[in-house]
């Protein structure tokens, strides 16, 4: 008998646990016809071929590892059996993982061992003396509840440090679908710990069986189209797995895995707790008497308890025991939960004083309400709250510079504001301005508009008078500004600082937009938020400061030299000088310096971030190149400047040697999130002396090369440049001047730069 998988493998009517369990049924027969060929009816007795872990479950996925275990009773020649067993399905090149066992030998190891303890828990008998398999399946259960304390303790620790390794399912932009907090190992886990001791409620078996099932169809799917056991389902393979169960697109797929995630996330936090809880015993919890602390709300036990009342509980009540529990890094306990989602109904369109004081104390808490949010959103209470919660709920943003689904940033990017509080002379604006900056994602059509029209609605529904409704409103229209300014903008030149302080218009939302800006780029991801970024909205927002106080723009911003500068710029005619982050070169100021510059540095592996250009009146140059590593180790500086030397002096060929460290390093960019924008941009308003170029492309190696050779054959002089990467796509913006020194705004000579740089950014070389 051959096993062929094959038509299974292909056949797509079957998904999810059909598939799964049309696989076991397909290995346990040709197991049973291995067994009985590996062992003839005289030898037969005192053994058993039985199947563990997910193949016990009837759960093989695709490319899952096959666990089984051959049971003996003491026989001499039970090698011999194994080896007639295993090398066929070796041979088959199936993931085998096996054990030969006695029973007691089984027990044995599996009172040391917690991997076998809960895979004997799943044992099913597959061949042989069926009698094995029965005593082993009753004596591990009852050896496993007999140690249920020590059993459950070293659970709960592993799945801590399961969490802790393989991140969030529910959030993150290439979630684990198996180890992943949220993923389909912490439902077997649940299940494990309930047969230890019965610490589920009624409900959750029920609540946890669809989300279950959602995460195993993507990894049965997800198998099936890499060819491997893929438990990490990255971006590329999205799309394909989105199509194979017939989700409308990746997004959809996205959002339908990470609300299954979320659900069994926060049953798997909420049992540990109290199975944490109940290993303490009643001497080490926090209190043994309840402890009120408002009308009908007490702490219990370190938790927050809510009284059913005879008229009900409103949403002003939900958010006052949800304030206590963040104040107090504790919860609302589990029955609470269970009557404020029965009774809570939403509030009115005008909020009471008491429901917008309570929100305000629960987002300033920080990072603990961020758990009680969640809690209340499982429960369906947050969108009672906040019913436009509900569009950006679970919502995905598949690029590689965000890490987190909407919501779940907007709960990071909160906590992140009420760190910051004590810097801001409105904690309440900051954390409610920063709770709705990106709710607009949940709308068709720009965010940032949207986000407005969400805040005039919700801020006034909320009591906040007509002139702090603006403010909320004025933090959601300007909440990227500073950022993109700061590392797009040349901060020395005062038409930059003028455009900001107009658009700003009061110090006190300049204060908001600061804390909200770092609060939100902390959030994102870790290329959102560095240091020289901090330093640079840091130089901005002093510099608008000063304006927005009567002071003229000249004190702060101007295209002048420093001291330091101006030093070298006086010693040239050449001069190269390299350390640390910074390259300082002195050069003859010429269209094309800059693109060559940018190729040595592409050769070298190195990443420009920003980079200045002055001039004098004698033709000399002064470029100021800010880098950052990218593709190797620690900058080669004499090799670089060795190149540098060479290549303004026309010695080396940096085109060809740009071609080669694209072929060496180019890797296609990630097939699955949105494809980054191509596009070019022109600003000849806030700039008194130079045209701005922003161009927005795919990243790749030598883009920054191929552009500013481009600029260069336009005859365009480069005076200063901002380089970023986020994610995938590199957003680059250039101040230049055309050969007289006058900005460029002649429309048939720009349209003809954008075309140019567009069919640059277009070919890999």
């Amino acid at each position: 008998m051959e096993l062929d998988r094959a038509g299974l493998l292909v056949d797509t009517s079957l998904t999810g646990q059909a598939w799964c369990r049309a696989h076991s049924d397909l290995l346990d027969a040709w197991m049973a016809h291995l067994f009985r060929e590996a062992v003839s009816a005289r030898q037969g007795g005192g053994l058993a071929f039985a199947a563990v872990a997910g193949y016990g479950r009837a759960e093989l996925c695709p490319n899952s590892d096959i666990d089984v275990v051959l049971l003996h009773d003491d026989r001499s020649d039970i090698a011999d059996v194994a080896d007639r067993l295993w090398y066929p399905i070796w041979d088959a090149r199936l993931k085998l993982g096996h054990s030969v066992r006695t029973v007691r030998q089984a027990l044995s190891l599996a009172g040391g061992d917690l991997d076998t303890a809960t895979s004997l828990l799943d044992v099913r008998h597959l061949a042989g003396d069926e009698t094995l398999t029965d005593d082993l399946r009753a004596r591990a259960l009852s050896q496993w509840q007999k140690s249920a304390k020590r059993g459950l303790d070293h659970l709960r620790l592993r799945v801590a440090d399961r969490h802790e390794r393989a991140g969030e399912v529910a959030f993150l932009l290439e979630p684990d679908l198996k180890d992943g907090r949220g993923g389909l190992r912490d439902v077997h886990a649940l299940h494990w710990a309930e047969t230890a001791r019965h610490i589920l409620f009624e409900t959750d078996d029920a609540e946890l069986e669809d989300p279950y099932h959602r995460l195993l169809e993507a990894r049965v799917e997800l198998h099936r189209h890499t060819g491997r056991e893929s438990n990490r389902l990255t971006l590329q393979d999205q799309d394909a797995v989105a199509a194979a169960l017939g989700y409308e697109d990746a997004d959809a797929l996205m959002t339908s895995l990470a609300t299954a995630a979320r659900t069994i996330a926060w049953t798997s936090d909420d049992t540990w707790r109290r199975v944490e809880s109940s290993l303490r015993g009643p001497l080490g919890r926090i209190a043994r008497r309840d402890r009120e602390l408002a009308a009908s709300v007490a702490l219990r036990d370190g938790e927050i308890h809510v009284e059913p009342g005879p008229e009900g509980h409103d949403a002003t009540s939900a958010l006052r025991a949800a304030s206590l529990a963040a104040d107090r890094s504790t919860v609302i306990d589990r029955p609470s939960l269970e009557v404020l989602a029965r009774d809570v109904a939403p509030l009115p369109d005008a909020w009471p004083s008491e429901a917008r004081d309570a929100l305000v104390d629960l987002l300033l808490a920080g990072r603990p309400a961020i758990r009680v949010i969640e809690a209340l959103d499982q429960r369906g209470i947050w969108g009672r709250v906040l019913p436009e919660w509900m569009a950006v709920r679970c919502r995905p943003q598949r690029n590689a510079y965000h890490r987190f689904t909407v919501d779940r940033h907007l709960l990071e990017a909160t906590a992140n504001a009420a760190e910051l509080a004590p810097r801001v002379e409105r904690p309440d604006l900051l954390v409610i301005g920063t709770l709705l900056h990106d709710l607009g994602k949940g709308l068709t059509g720009d965010h940032t508009r949207r986000g407005i029209e969400l805040a005039y609605l919700v801020g006034a529904r909320m009591g906040f008078p007509p002139n702090e409704v603006e403010l909320l409103a004025a933090m959601v229209e300007h909440h990227l500004l500073l950022a993109d300014v700061a590392t797009r903008r040349d901060l020395d030149d005062p038409g930059t600082i003028e455009q900001v302080a107009k658009a700003v218009g009061s110090p006190v939302l300049l204060e908001l937009l600061a804390a909200l800006t770092e609060a939100d780029s902390r959030a994102t991801g870790p290329s959102a938020w560095s240091e020289w970024k901090a330093g640079l909205v840091a130089t901005l927002v002093e510099r608008v400061a000063h304006v927005l106080r009567g002071g003229p723009v000249g004190d702060v911003a101007a295209d002048v030299l420093t001291t330091e500068q101006q030093a070298l710029l006086d010693a040239g005619p050449r001069r190269i000088e390299a350390q640390g982050d910074l390259l300082t070169l002195v050069v003859a100021d010429e269209p094309g310096v800059f693109s060559r510059v940018a190729g040595v540095l592409t050769m070298h592996g190195i990443d420009v971030i920003a980079a200045t250009i002055h001039g004098d009146a004698k033709g000399t140059g002064l470029l100021q190149f800010r880098v950052e590593h990218s593709r190797r180790g620690n900058h080669d500086w004499i090799a670089v400047v060795d190149d540098l030397s060479r290549a303004l002096d026309d010695q080396l060929d940096v085109d060809a040697e740009v071609d080669k460290t694209t072929r060496r390093y180019e890797r296609a960019s990630s097939q699955g999130a949105r494809p980054p924008q191509q596009a070019v941009y022109f600003d000849t308003r806030i700039s008194r002396g130079a045209t701005v170029i922003d161009v927005h492309a795919p990243d790749g190696v030598g883009v920054l090369f191929r552009i500013t050779k481009v600029l260069a054959r336009r005859g365009l002089d480069i005076r200063s440049a901002k380089v970023q990467t986020m994610g995938g796509q590199v957003v680059d913006a250039f101040y230049v001047r055309d050969a007289h020194g006058a900005k460029v705004t002649d429309d048939d000579e720009l349209s003809a730069i954008r075309d140019a740089v567009l069919t640059a950014v277009s070919s890999r070389r």
